[in-house]
């Protein structure tokens, strides 16, 4: 078989959900809404091209489940049904051409920008390391009330995205965000029903999963992103993952990515503790976290997804036909050349390739910070209607940043972000 005759391959998930071809785009943060955190015809604009584009499974990036607590401007919030038309054309333009969309629903907890929200909560009141405390406040430690809470706002907005007609939902469970936190011991000292022993730090997860379940019925799709480690002293370890994706497998999860690192140690960029690049040999087999991915295909049937440092169709067959994953994740790619699933499909290379965002400033360069922000910005001129600039300055894209910060800085928060 060849490579692109391996990519184009059906398959049918645990729920009975059939999905075109094994190429899985990732979440990326799309900074897209309005101001008042609802969906805009640019974000239908962005997954539309991607749908058009040929990619088979398509992940939303970063909706929110809670006005209080965004991870960045421009996210949009889903609490109840009074922006759902807003909801439903983003889901028609997404499911186009066969697509399977899904929305990433999250809780950015602690990794929230300062001045952003009222205030940011965490399992634990542990502040980021010293070089990250200028960006990000220490969190407040939530309380067992506020944490049912959560799980039924999680819930919630599980239900209203099936109700807009996407296909499916996914936990953001990886890259620091709240559910991460639950599961790393650095992030959750709690010693109580949420913390303390690997499996009360599971707990959080696995109830928002069973509490979606209950809401969304046993067809529709419920994946997770997950961190294979978090690559952080003290932090979530490669076994306690591999015990997560079990428990997980066991309570009847659809599809589990496989991604790694926070903010502070930002390793789904190809950087490991903030200064350690990639080995080599990883760059040669192009998936970061393949290793891993062996590792959980020995524990669960599951089907698994792995995202970061694919850069060919044969490197991408490889990896599927080994058996380790069923599916490829792009992103950054598809931030660059939103038709490159085409290219790929009929066996030809991408026309752009990913490459280092260096701003020459030390400290911003081992964060994932300004990756995310350049690459956010790729998918905003998608979403006007314009084509991407895969050479734009990094610097300059820092520079701007900054100037917006700034600028919230001096502004009173809108009343949006104040609310209690």
């Amino acid at each position: 078989m060849t490579p692109q005759a391996v990519l184009a391959q059906p398959f049918t998930l645990p729920n009975g959900q059939v999905i075109k071809n094994r190429l899985f785009k990732s979440a990326m943060s799309e900074a897209l809404s309005d101001r008042t955190c609802v969906a805009t015809p640019e974000l239908a604009r962005l997954y539309g091209a991607w749908a058009d584009g040929g990619i088979g499974l398509c992940v939303t990036g970063n909706v929110m489940i809670d006005k209080r607590a965004l991870g960045e401007p421009g996210n949009v919030v889903i609490e109840d049904e009074s922006h759902l038309p807003a909801l439903k054309a983003w889901a028609q333009a997404g499911t186009r051409n066969g697509t399977q969309c899904w929305v990433q629903l999250n809780h950015p907890g602690k990794q929230s920008p300062k001045g952003l929200n009222k205030e940011t909560v965490s399992p634990s009141a542990v502040p980021f390391r010293p070089e990250m405390k200028m960006m990000f406040a220490t969190p407040r430690e939530l309380t067992d009330e506020e944490i049912h809470g959560l799980i039924q706002r999680f819930a919630n907005a599980a239900a209203i995205v099936k109700k807009a007609g996407f296909t499916g939902v996914q936990i953001h469970g990886a890259h620091g965000y709240l559910v991460s936190q639950f599961l790393s011991p650095h992030h959750n000292r709690r010693n109580d029903a949420w913390g303390g022993t690997p499996e009360k730090r599971r707990r959080f997860v696995l109830e928002v999963y069973r509490a979606m379940r209950e809401k969304v019925g046993p067809d529709f799709a419920i994946g997770i992103k997950l961190n294979s480690a978090d690559f952080q002293r003290g932090g979530f370890t490669e076994e306690e993952s591999l015990d997560t994706i079990r428990a997980l497998a066991d309570a009847g999860i659809d599809l589990v990515e496989i991604s790694g690192g926070t903010y502070e140690a930002p390793a789904m960029t190809g950087v490991k503790a903030g200064k350690e690049p990639v080995k080599e040999s990883t760059r040669q087999r192009e998936a970061y976290f393949l290793a891993f991915a062996e590792k959980a295909r020995q524990a669960v049937k599951t089907p698994l997804v792995v995202t970061g440092g694919f850069r060919s169709v044969r490197g991408m067959a490889d990896a599927i036909s080994s058996g380790a994953v069923d599916f490829v994740g792009l992103a950054r790619a598809l931030a660059i050349e939103p038709d490159v699933p085409q290219r790929l499909l009929s066996g030809q290379e991408p026309r752009q390739q990913v490459r280092p965002l260096k701003t020459g400033i030390s400290f911003v360069d081992k964060t994932g910070l300004m990756e995310v922000s350049w690459y956010t910005g790729q998918l905003k001129r998608i979403g006007r209607g314009e084509a991407p600039k895969p050479r734009e300055s990094a610097l300059w894209v820092f520079v701007k940043i900054m100037a917006q910060q700034a600028g919230l800085g001096r502004k009173k928060a809108p009343k949006r972000l104040r609310a209690n």
